[in-house]
């Protein structure tokens, strides 16, 4: 039963229910090869999930995502909910106060961007290599000491703190 075709990505998806794996699925619609005659008549059936475009996105953004994450955020469902795009990932209620962000991006920095604009506090629990690189990136915040005042163009940067792990070193490189 197709309910609707949905845009996303410059790309149109029909949702279907498939009456052979009874479960809802996504098809690209420049995929489907139309039939002659076109099948026996269906029962109608509500949206998936209720809202087939959020159903779409979120099956099809976390198909073309390179790195995947589960993040345990310290805020209600609701709250992150209206500050992320539905694209970004899936939030699941855990109580009151706790909610699972299932999200993904192409890049580990990408992922760190998303999760700073939550404004909240969190707890990365999967992957490693994300814990590692907002551990880097926290480390780097770190060293970051705002000036007093603004530096005179051509200036160099700030001594280090006295203490500091950059005390004595030249300041640390980017990574990629």
């Amino acid at each position: 039963m197709p309910p609707r075709v949905v845009n996303w990505g410059r790309r149109w998806y029909l949702v279907a229910w498939d009456v052979d794996r009874d479960d809802w699925r996504t098809f690209r619609a420049d995929r489907i090869t139309p039939r002659t005659p076109a099948g026996p008549r269906f029962a109608p059936r509500g949206d998936p999930e209720g809202d087939a475009a959020a159903y779409v996105a979120g099956k099809v953004s976390a198909a073309a995502w390179r790195h995947h994450a589960r993040v345990t955020v310290h805020a209600p469902a609701a709250t992150v909910l209206e500050r992320i795009n539905p694209a970004v990932g899936v939030v699941e209620a855990v109580d009151g106060r706790t909610c699972v962000l299932v999200t993904g991006a192409d890049t580990l920095e990408s992922l760190a961007v998303h999760l700073s604009v939550l404004g909240c506090d969190f707890t990365v629990t999967e992957p490693p290599e994300l814990v590692a690189y907002l551990r880097e990136l926290a480390g780097r915040y770190a060293r970051s000491t705002p000036a007093a005042t603004p530096l005179a163009p051509g200036a160099g940067a700030p001594a280090p703190v006295a203490g500091s792990p950059d005390e004595g070193s030249s300041p640390a490189a980017c990574s990629r």
